[in-house]
Protein backbone atom coordinates (compact mmCIF):
# COMPACT_ATOMS: atom_id res chain seq x y z
CA UNK A 1 0.00 0.00 0.00
CA UNK A 2 1.20 3.23 -1.34
CA UNK A 3 1.65 5.69 1.64
CA UNK A 4 0.71 9.88 0.69
CA UNK A 5 4.50 10.22 1.97
CA UNK A 6 5.87 8.24 -0.97
CA UNK A 7 3.10 10.30 -3.11
CA UNK A 8 5.14 13.35 -2.04
CA UNK A 9 8.28 12.23 -2.91
CA UNK A 10 6.88 11.63 -5.85
CA UNK A 11 6.03 15.50 -6.43
CA UNK A 12 2.83 16.64 -5.70
CA UNK A 13 3.40 20.31 -6.76
CA UNK A 14 0.90 21.68 -9.14
CA UNK A 15 -1.20 18.51 -9.41
CA UNK A 16 -4.91 18.61 -8.13
CA UNK A 17 -5.18 15.93 -5.54
CA UNK A 18 -8.62 14.45 -4.07
CA UNK A 19 -8.16 13.65 -0.49
CA UNK A 20 -11.26 11.92 1.24
CA UNK A 21 -11.30 12.54 4.76
CA UNK A 22 -14.05 11.69 7.72
CA UNK A 23 -15.12 14.88 8.81
CA UNK A 24 -18.41 13.50 9.82
CA UNK A 25 -18.26 15.49 13.18
CA UNK A 26 -21.57 16.11 15.24
CA UNK A 27 -23.16 19.55 15.10
CA UNK A 28 -25.44 21.45 17.01
CA UNK A 29 -28.02 23.60 15.18
CA UNK A 30 -30.62 24.16 18.15
CA UNK A 31 -29.65 27.94 18.13
CA UNK A 32 -30.86 27.45 14.18
CA UNK A 33 -26.77 27.58 13.55
CA UNK A 34 -25.54 24.72 13.33
CA UNK A 35 -22.31 24.41 15.43
CA UNK A 36 -19.47 22.31 15.75
CA UNK A 37 -19.40 20.10 19.13
CA UNK A 38 -16.49 17.82 18.57
CA UNK A 39 -13.70 18.74 15.85
CA UNK A 40 -11.34 16.26 16.17
CA UNK A 41 -12.18 14.40 13.19
CA UNK A 42 -11.17 18.07 11.55
CA UNK A 43 -8.31 18.16 13.87
CA UNK A 44 -7.25 14.85 12.72
CA UNK A 45 -7.08 15.16 9.04
CA UNK A 46 -4.57 18.00 9.68
CA UNK A 47 -1.35 15.96 9.15
CA UNK A 48 -1.71 14.57 5.90
CA UNK A 49 -3.85 17.72 4.72
CA UNK A 50 -1.08 19.94 5.49
CA UNK A 51 2.04 17.58 4.18
CA UNK A 52 0.46 18.19 0.83
CA UNK A 53 -0.09 21.80 1.30
CA UNK A 54 3.44 22.16 1.77
CA UNK A 55 4.47 19.94 -1.25
CA UNK A 56 2.87 22.57 -3.10
CA UNK A 57 -0.64 19.99 -3.83
CA UNK A 58 -3.68 21.48 -4.83
CA UNK A 59 -6.29 19.95 -2.62
CA UNK A 60 -9.82 19.16 -3.22
CA UNK A 61 -11.60 17.82 0.11
CA UNK A 62 -14.23 15.30 -0.28
CA UNK A 63 -16.16 14.43 3.12
CA UNK A 64 -19.44 13.06 4.06
CA UNK A 65 -21.66 14.57 6.86
CA UNK A 66 -24.69 13.12 8.45
CA UNK A 67 -27.58 11.03 6.51
CA UNK A 68 -28.88 13.44 4.18
CA UNK A 69 -31.15 11.53 1.54
CA UNK A 70 -29.08 11.48 -1.37
CA UNK A 71 -30.07 15.06 -2.12
CA UNK A 72 -28.51 18.69 -0.56
CA UNK A 73 -30.03 19.48 2.32
CA UNK A 74 -28.61 22.41 4.44
CA UNK A 75 -28.66 20.78 7.78
CA UNK A 76 -26.02 18.68 6.15
CA UNK A 77 -24.00 21.21 4.72
CA UNK A 78 -20.13 20.96 5.18
CA UNK A 79 -20.01 24.86 5.25
CA UNK A 80 -19.21 25.03 9.08
CA UNK A 81 -16.75 22.14 8.55
CA UNK A 82 -14.80 24.36 5.76
CA UNK A 83 -15.34 27.38 7.98
CA UNK A 84 -13.41 25.35 10.63
CA UNK A 85 -10.55 23.65 8.57
CA UNK A 86 -10.19 27.36 7.36
CA UNK A 87 -9.24 28.40 11.39
CA UNK A 88 -7.16 25.80 11.80
CA UNK A 89 -5.38 26.33 8.94
CA UNK A 90 -5.25 29.96 8.81
CA UNK A 91 -5.92 29.86 4.70
CA UNK A 92 -9.09 30.25 2.95
CA UNK A 93 -10.99 27.15 2.06
CA UNK A 94 -14.13 27.74 -0.14
CA UNK A 95 -16.94 25.82 -0.34
CA UNK A 96 -18.12 24.25 -3.67
CA UNK A 97 -22.21 24.73 -4.28
CA UNK A 98 -22.08 21.00 -5.51
CA UNK A 99 -20.11 17.76 -5.26
CA UNK A 100 -18.86 17.19 -8.46
CA UNK A 101 -20.85 19.40 -10.28
CA UNK A 102 -20.05 23.01 -12.44
CA UNK A 103 -19.37 25.21 -9.02
CA UNK A 104 -16.58 22.25 -8.28
CA UNK A 105 -15.26 22.07 -11.79
CA UNK A 106 -15.16 25.55 -11.65
CA UNK A 107 -13.46 26.05 -8.26
CA UNK A 108 -11.15 23.26 -8.96
CA UNK A 109 -9.66 25.05 -11.73
CA UNK A 110 -8.77 27.97 -10.09
CA UNK A 111 -7.00 26.36 -7.21
CA UNK A 112 -3.34 27.39 -6.81
CA UNK A 113 -0.44 25.37 -5.51
CA UNK A 114 -1.18 24.76 -2.01
CA UNK A 115 -4.41 25.68 -2.05
CA UNK A 116 -7.82 23.96 -0.47
CA UNK A 117 -11.06 23.69 -1.95
CA UNK A 118 -13.96 21.56 0.06
CA UNK A 119 -16.60 19.82 -1.95
CA UNK A 120 -20.01 19.75 -0.84
CA UNK A 121 -21.46 16.52 1.28
CA UNK A 122 -20.99 13.50 -1.08
CA UNK A 123 -23.59 12.11 -0.07
CA UNK A 124 -26.18 14.82 -1.55
CA UNK A 125 -25.58 12.72 -4.54
CA UNK A 126 -27.19 9.33 -4.08
CA UNK A 127 -24.93 6.96 -6.00
CA UNK A 128 -22.28 7.07 -2.87
CA UNK A 129 -24.02 5.34 -1.25
CA UNK A 130 -25.71 3.11 -3.80
CA UNK A 131 -25.08 -0.62 -4.06
CA UNK A 132 -25.26 -0.44 -7.88
CA UNK A 133 -21.94 -0.47 -9.54
CA UNK A 134 -22.46 1.22 -12.34
CA UNK A 135 -24.32 4.14 -10.77
CA UNK A 136 -21.46 4.52 -8.23
CA UNK A 137 -18.83 4.47 -10.80
CA UNK A 138 -20.60 7.57 -12.90
CA UNK A 139 -20.20 9.17 -9.70
CA UNK A 140 -16.63 8.58 -9.41
CA UNK A 141 -15.62 9.03 -13.08
CA UNK A 142 -17.14 12.63 -12.27
CA UNK A 143 -14.63 12.76 -8.84
CA UNK A 144 -12.03 11.25 -11.00
CA UNK A 145 -12.30 14.15 -13.88
CA UNK A 146 -11.63 16.96 -11.25
CA UNK A 147 -8.00 15.52 -10.08
CA UNK A 148 -5.16 13.68 -10.83
CA UNK A 149 -4.00 12.05 -8.20
CA UNK A 150 -6.31 10.30 -4.92
CA UNK A 151 -5.50 10.18 -1.15
CA UNK A 152 -7.71 7.99 1.59
CA UNK A 153 -7.26 9.69 4.96
CA UNK A 154 -10.75 8.47 6.14
CA UNK A 155 -10.52 5.69 8.47
CA UNK A 156 -13.82 5.71 9.61
CA UNK A 157 -15.41 5.43 5.88
CA UNK A 158 -12.84 2.39 4.90
CA UNK A 159 -15.59 -0.08 5.58
CA UNK A 160 -17.85 1.07 3.05
CA UNK A 161 -17.64 0.36 -0.57
CA UNK A 162 -19.26 3.43 -1.77
CA UNK A 163 -17.93 5.83 -4.64
CA UNK A 164 -15.57 8.50 -3.07
CA UNK A 165 -14.22 5.48 -0.55
CA UNK A 166 -14.01 3.19 -3.28
CA UNK A 167 -14.53 3.26 -6.88
CA UNK A 168 -12.58 6.69 -7.40
CA UNK A 169 -9.57 4.58 -6.05
CA UNK A 170 -10.27 2.56 -8.81
CA UNK A 171 -9.47 5.53 -11.15
CA UNK A 172 -7.22 7.19 -9.91
CA UNK A 173 -3.05 6.94 -8.76
CA UNK A 174 -4.12 6.15 -4.98
CA UNK A 175 -2.26 6.09 -1.98
CA UNK A 176 -3.36 6.01 1.73
CA UNK A 177 -3.26 8.83 4.14
CA UNK A 178 -1.35 9.89 7.39
CA UNK A 179 -4.57 8.86 9.54
CA UNK A 180 -5.00 5.60 7.64
CA UNK A 181 -1.45 4.42 8.05
CA UNK A 182 -1.32 5.29 11.69
CA UNK A 183 -4.59 3.49 12.35
CA UNK A 184 -3.95 0.64 10.95
CA UNK A 185 -0.09 0.36 12.28
CA UNK A 186 -2.05 0.51 15.64
CA UNK A 187 -4.57 -1.93 15.43
CA UNK A 188 -2.36 -4.78 14.08
CA UNK A 189 -0.43 -4.43 17.08
CA UNK A 190 -3.28 -5.42 18.69
CA UNK A 191 -3.64 -8.27 16.70
CA UNK A 192 -0.26 -9.34 15.46
CA UNK A 193 2.00 -9.54 18.84
CA UNK A 194 0.29 -7.49 22.06
CA UNK A 195 2.54 -6.99 24.89
CA UNK A 196 0.96 -8.75 27.67
CA UNK A 197 -1.19 -8.74 29.70
CA UNK A 198 -3.75 -7.92 26.87
CA UNK A 199 -6.81 -6.57 28.18
CA UNK A 200 -10.35 -5.46 25.91
CA UNK A 201 -12.77 -3.42 27.52
CA UNK A 202 -16.39 -3.55 25.85
CA UNK A 203 -19.27 -1.43 25.91
CA UNK A 204 -22.34 0.27 24.00
CA UNK A 205 -25.91 -1.14 23.35
CA UNK A 206 -25.86 -4.92 22.31
CA UNK A 207 -24.28 -7.50 22.26
CA UNK A 208 -25.15 -8.41 18.47
CA UNK A 209 -23.17 -5.22 17.67
CA UNK A 210 -20.08 -6.30 19.26
CA UNK A 211 -20.53 -10.52 19.15
CA UNK A 212 -18.16 -10.65 16.21
CA UNK A 213 -15.59 -8.92 17.29
CA UNK A 214 -15.38 -11.08 20.76
CA UNK A 215 -15.37 -13.93 19.02
CA UNK A 216 -12.41 -12.77 17.28
CA UNK A 217 -10.41 -11.07 20.50
CA UNK A 218 -11.80 -13.58 22.99
CA UNK A 219 -8.97 -16.15 21.99
CA UNK A 220 -6.05 -13.65 21.89
CA UNK A 221 -7.38 -11.87 24.90
CA UNK A 222 -6.19 -12.48 28.61
CA UNK A 223 -9.34 -10.34 30.11
CA UNK A 224 -12.35 -9.50 28.32
CA UNK A 225 -13.89 -6.71 30.29
CA UNK A 226 -18.07 -6.06 29.62
CA UNK A 227 -19.93 -3.10 30.60
CA UNK A 228 -22.64 -0.53 28.82
CA UNK A 229 -26.19 -1.95 27.94
CA UNK A 230 -24.85 -5.21 26.51
CA UNK A 231 -23.52 -6.59 30.03
CA UNK A 232 -27.14 -7.24 30.76
CA UNK A 233 -27.46 -10.45 28.45
CA UNK A 234 -24.61 -11.52 29.72
CA UNK A 235 -25.51 -11.08 33.59
CA UNK A 236 -28.70 -12.62 32.50
CA UNK A 237 -26.98 -15.13 30.81
CA UNK A 238 -25.28 -15.74 34.46
CA UNK A 239 -29.19 -16.39 35.45
CA UNK A 240 -29.73 -12.95 37.01
CA UNK A 241 -32.65 -10.78 36.60
CA UNK A 242 -32.09 -7.43 35.03
CA UNK A 243 -35.29 -5.57 35.71
CA UNK A 244 -36.42 -3.32 32.48
CA UNK A 245 -32.51 -2.95 31.59
CA UNK A 246 -31.32 -3.58 27.57
CA UNK A 247 -31.67 -7.28 27.17
CA UNK A 248 -30.97 -8.92 23.97
CA UNK A 249 -33.14 -12.76 24.71
CA UNK A 250 -32.11 -14.14 21.35
CA UNK A 251 -28.67 -13.51 22.33
CA UNK A 252 -28.56 -15.13 25.89
CA UNK A 253 -27.67 -18.54 24.96
CA UNK A 254 -24.39 -17.30 22.64
CA UNK A 255 -23.83 -15.23 25.82
CA UNK A 256 -23.80 -18.65 27.99
CA UNK A 257 -21.64 -20.23 25.76
CA UNK A 258 -18.78 -17.49 25.66
CA UNK A 259 -18.72 -17.53 29.23
CA UNK A 260 -18.36 -21.15 29.36
CA UNK A 261 -15.44 -20.61 27.08
CA UNK A 262 -13.76 -18.18 28.49
CA UNK A 263 -14.02 -18.88 32.25
CA UNK A 264 -12.88 -16.07 34.20
CA UNK A 265 -11.36 -14.38 31.25
CA UNK A 266 -14.58 -12.70 31.06
CA UNK A 267 -15.08 -9.90 33.88
CA UNK A 268 -18.81 -8.48 34.56
CA UNK A 269 -19.75 -5.91 36.70
CA UNK A 270 -20.65 -6.81 40.11
CA UNK A 271 -23.24 -3.44 40.54
CA UNK A 272 -24.94 -1.20 38.34
CA UNK A 273 -26.70 2.14 38.75
CA UNK A 274 -29.94 1.91 38.13
CA UNK A 275 -33.34 4.31 37.69
CA UNK A 276 -36.71 4.31 36.56
CA UNK A 277 -36.07 6.40 33.55
CA UNK A 278 -33.38 7.90 31.25
CA UNK A 279 -33.74 11.79 32.49
CA UNK A 280 -30.53 13.82 33.79
CA UNK A 281 -32.74 14.80 37.11
CA UNK A 282 -33.74 10.83 37.97
CA UNK A 283 -32.96 9.41 41.36
CA UNK A 284 -30.67 6.35 41.16
CA UNK A 285 -29.96 3.89 42.94
CA UNK A 286 -26.73 1.25 42.97
CA UNK A 287 -27.31 -2.41 43.69
CA UNK A 288 -25.59 -5.43 43.08
CA UNK A 289 -26.11 -7.45 39.83
CA UNK A 290 -27.64 -10.42 42.10
CA UNK A 291 -30.23 -7.83 43.31
CA UNK A 292 -31.05 -5.60 40.35
CA UNK A 293 -35.20 -4.27 41.36
CA UNK A 294 -37.70 -5.19 38.44
CA UNK A 295 -38.54 -2.25 38.25
CA UNK A 296 -35.67 -0.47 37.61
CA UNK A 297 -33.25 -0.20 34.58
CA UNK A 298 -29.58 -0.68 34.51
CA UNK A 299 -27.96 2.96 33.14
CA UNK A 300 -24.74 2.67 33.84
CA UNK A 301 -21.61 0.16 35.61
CA UNK A 302 -21.42 0.66 39.40
CA UNK A 303 -18.49 1.97 41.85
CA UNK A 304 -17.19 -1.54 42.63
CA UNK A 305 -17.28 -2.58 39.22
CA UNK A 306 -15.01 0.66 37.81
CA UNK A 307 -12.83 -0.68 41.45
CA UNK A 308 -12.69 -4.18 39.66
CA UNK A 309 -12.08 -3.09 35.81
CA UNK A 310 -9.55 -0.58 37.20
CA UNK A 311 -7.54 -3.07 38.97
CA UNK A 312 -7.93 -5.48 36.06
CA UNK A 313 -6.31 -2.63 33.87
CA UNK A 314 -3.83 -1.75 36.38
CA UNK A 315 -2.01 -4.82 35.44
CA UNK A 316 -2.27 -4.59 31.66
CA UNK A 317 0.67 -3.26 28.87
CA UNK A 318 -2.04 -3.52 26.14
CA UNK A 319 -5.30 -2.07 26.22
CA UNK A 320 -8.74 -1.78 23.63
CA UNK A 321 -11.43 0.11 25.03
CA UNK A 322 -14.63 0.61 22.70
CA UNK A 323 -18.08 1.44 23.90
CA UNK A 324 -19.35 3.48 26.60
CA UNK A 325 -19.82 1.82 30.40
CA UNK A 326 -23.38 3.82 30.55
CA UNK A 327 -25.74 6.40 29.12
CA UNK A 328 -22.70 8.46 29.78
CA UNK A 329 -24.13 11.79 28.03
CA UNK A 330 -26.40 12.22 31.04
CA UNK A 331 -24.70 13.50 34.45
CA UNK A 332 -26.48 10.82 36.69
CA UNK A 333 -24.86 8.14 34.73
CA UNK A 334 -21.12 9.25 33.96
CA UNK A 335 -19.10 8.09 36.44
CA UNK A 336 -18.68 4.55 35.10
CA UNK A 337 -17.12 5.88 31.70
CA UNK A 338 -15.87 8.37 33.02
CA UNK A 339 -13.63 5.78 35.90
CA UNK A 340 -13.02 3.11 33.13
CA UNK A 341 -11.63 5.90 30.63
CA UNK A 342 -9.38 7.27 33.72
CA UNK A 343 -8.07 3.86 34.24
CA UNK A 344 -7.40 2.99 30.39
CA UNK A 345 -5.78 6.56 30.28
CA UNK A 346 -3.47 4.76 33.02
CA UNK A 347 -1.89 1.68 31.67
CA UNK A 348 1.62 1.45 31.55
CA UNK A 349 1.49 0.73 27.74
CA UNK A 350 -0.35 0.95 24.78
CA UNK A 351 -3.70 2.11 25.12
CA UNK A 352 -6.01 2.36 22.41
CA UNK A 353 -10.00 3.89 22.13
CA UNK A 354 -11.86 2.40 19.70
CA UNK A 355 -13.50 5.64 18.02
CA UNK A 356 -17.23 6.13 17.87
CA UNK A 357 -18.65 6.92 21.38
CA UNK A 358 -15.62 6.23 23.49
CA UNK A 359 -13.66 8.84 21.65
CA UNK A 360 -16.69 11.12 22.00
CA UNK A 361 -16.38 10.34 25.69
CA UNK A 362 -13.41 11.15 25.90
CA UNK A 363 -13.70 14.60 24.70
CA UNK A 364 -17.33 15.59 26.44
CA UNK A 365 -16.04 14.31 29.75
CA UNK A 366 -13.53 16.82 29.43
CA UNK A 367 -10.24 13.93 29.72
CA UNK A 368 -6.86 14.59 28.64
CA UNK A 369 -6.60 13.09 25.17
CA UNK A 370 -2.86 12.86 24.77
CA UNK A 371 -2.96 10.11 27.81
CA UNK A 372 -4.06 7.61 25.44
CA UNK A 373 -1.52 5.83 22.76
CA UNK A 374 -4.18 6.04 20.38
CA UNK A 375 -7.49 7.65 19.32
CA UNK A 376 -8.89 5.60 16.70
CA UNK A 377 -11.60 8.08 13.88
CA UNK A 378 -13.23 4.80 13.23
CA UNK A 379 -15.19 2.91 15.63
CA UNK A 380 -17.12 0.42 12.75
CA UNK A 381 -13.91 0.53 11.04
CA UNK A 382 -11.34 -0.60 14.14
CA UNK A 383 -13.80 -3.19 15.04
CA UNK A 384 -14.48 -5.04 11.29
CA UNK A 385 -10.50 -4.71 10.73
CA UNK A 386 -9.91 -6.44 14.13
CA UNK A 387 -12.30 -8.74 13.10
CA UNK A 388 -10.43 -10.11 10.32
CA UNK A 389 -12.53 -8.51 7.90
CA UNK A 390 -11.52 -7.23 4.25
CA UNK A 391 -12.38 -3.33 4.38
CA UNK A 392 -13.31 -1.86 0.63
CA UNK A 393 -11.38 0.94 1.03
CA UNK A 394 -8.26 -0.51 2.51
CA UNK A 395 -8.57 -3.38 -0.27
CA UNK A 396 -8.59 -0.86 -3.13
CA UNK A 397 -5.92 0.87 -1.75
CA UNK A 398 -3.23 -1.89 -1.91
CA UNK A 399 -4.00 -2.72 -5.26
Amino acid sequence: MRTVDELIAEGVAGRRVLLRADLNVPLDDSTGTPIITDDGRIRASLPTLQALREAGARVLVASHLGRPKGAPDPRYSLAPVAARLAELLGAPVPLAADVAGPDAQAKAGALTDGGVLMLENVRFEPAETSKDDEARGALADRLAALADLYVDDAFGAVHRRQASVYDVATRLPHAAGRLVTRELEVLDRLTQDPERPFVVVLGGSKVSDKLAVIEALLPKVDRLLVGGGMCFTFLAAQGHGVGGSLLEADQVETCRRLLDEAGDRIVLPVDVVCAEALVADVQVTVAMVEAIPESLKGLDVGPRTVELFSEVLAGAHTVFWNGPMGVFELAPFTAGTRGVALAVAAVDGLSVVGGGDSAAAVRQLGLDEDAYGHISTGGGASLEHLEGRELPGLAVLAD
